[in-house]
């Protein structure tokens, strides 16, 4: 198996890595796009990420990563094998990591149904693409915007809708397709459409380190990695074991992470006053304030959340050009937070919290 470098080994680049930790602890905030030049630790980055989430488990037999604890988001596949009594046993896998080629075509990335066998023999018979083999796991597209629109279009469908529907002369099959979508790509190279841009949950811009010290220890962690990959890996391993933890914790957190009404409308005041189009970035923003929010072990998010958020789900979004800013510090954001918090004074703004799923809802129930 090829060695993988450390996540928490990559020197700099604070965006990018927060952005792969937001879709780690929730899927449904919809991929990350990195833009920038080449060599920053794009696909370092990306496959570190997929190594340093926990074991799945799976049933032995299923092509499709089915979760046996979760029926709900069963494919065809396994609702078949079950009520047929097929092989349920369960085993663990390694989260997947799929590099999804330029030249990939749609079936490859849907998969086939074989229309032949399902009318001579009346079998509906599924040969699995890239999207079932992604499910659960990570999938990295290096230059998207060389990728074929219609083919981005159906993973950025996939993505956000978390299952994958084929359907061919009347025969369809339905499988789960939730994965961490990261895509890279050079602006030079050409940018994507503005309707594909928006699409992406996240998106963050690189460029390469400046400052010497920290390109020195670049050097020597890859020089040090490449000498021996297992010794370096092993220095490492703490950390990643705790990152690795929080984001465990995280995920069974994100769910019941609050926000209030206050918060709804500091996130669309800054949407509104940032030239936002269209109701998608609000919904991304909030979405990975609940997972920053969890990854710090809290329960509401605050200001800081939504700014951290903002920092990642609006530079794809602002509109460029002579008259509009065209990048955003985090220090402005948060002064405009802060200046929307202090805007929202009336009674029904208070810091009651929203609740967000059942055990919380059932909590309040019993209070009253």
């Amino acid at each position: 198996m090829r060695p993988v470098y450390p996540f928490t080994a990559i020197v700099g680049q604070n965006r990018m890595k927060r952005a792969l930790i937001m879709n780690a602890i929730d899927q449904r905030i919809g991929g990350v796009l990195i833009r920038g030049e080449r060599g920053t630790a794009k696909s370092t980055a990306a496959r570190a990420m997929a190594a340093l989430l926990p074991d799945i488990e799976v049933f032995a037999d299923s092509p499709f990563n089915d979760d046996p604890h979760a029926p709900s988001t069963w494919s065809d596949w396994a609702k078949e094998h079950v009520a047929a009594g097929g092989n349920n046993n369960i085993v663990k896998r390694r989260v997947p990591f799929i590099d999804l080629p330029v030249s990939a075509t749609e079936d490859r990335v849907v998969g086939t149904l074989d229309i032949e066998k399902a009318i001579q023999k009346g079998e509906r018979h599924f040969e699995p693409g890239v999207l079932a083999a992604a499910h659960r796991g990570l999938l990295y597209i290096d230059e998207v915007n060389l990728l074929d629109d219609h083919v981005v279009d159906i993973l950025l469908d996939s993505a956000a809708m978390g299952v994958n529907v084929v359907e061919r002369e009347g025969i369809s099959f339905v499988h789960p397709a939730r994965f961490i979508l990261v895509g890279t790509m050079n602006p030079e190279e050409g940018d994507l459409r503005p309707q594909l841009l928006d699409r992406f949950g996240l998106s963050v811009e690189l460029v390469g380190i400046r400052d010497a010290r920290d390109r020195v220890l670049i050097m020597e962690r890859n020089l040090a990695f490449e000498a021996d990959p297992e010794e370096f890996g092993r220095q490492w391993q703490s950390k990643e074991r705790e990152l690795s933890s929080q984001i465990a914790r995280a995920r069974k957190l994100v769910d019941r992470v609050t926000y209030t009404k206050r918060d709804l409308l500091s996130i669309a005041a800054l949407s509104t006053d940032l030239n936002v189009d269209g109701h998608r970035a609000d919904l991304v923003l909030l979405k990975t304030a609940r997972a920053n929010a969890a990854f710090e072990g809290r329960l509401a998010i605050n200001s800081r959340d939504i700014a951290l958020a903002a920092e990642l789900a609006y530079p794809h979004r602002i509109k460029r050009g002579p008259f509009h800013q065209s990048e955003i510090t985090s220090e402005q954001l948060q002064e405009r937070i802060d200046q929307l918090y202090g805007q929202s004074s009336s009674p029904e703004m208070n810091e009651e919290p929203v609740p967000v799923d059942d055990e919380v809802i059932e909590k309040k129930k019993r209070v009253g």
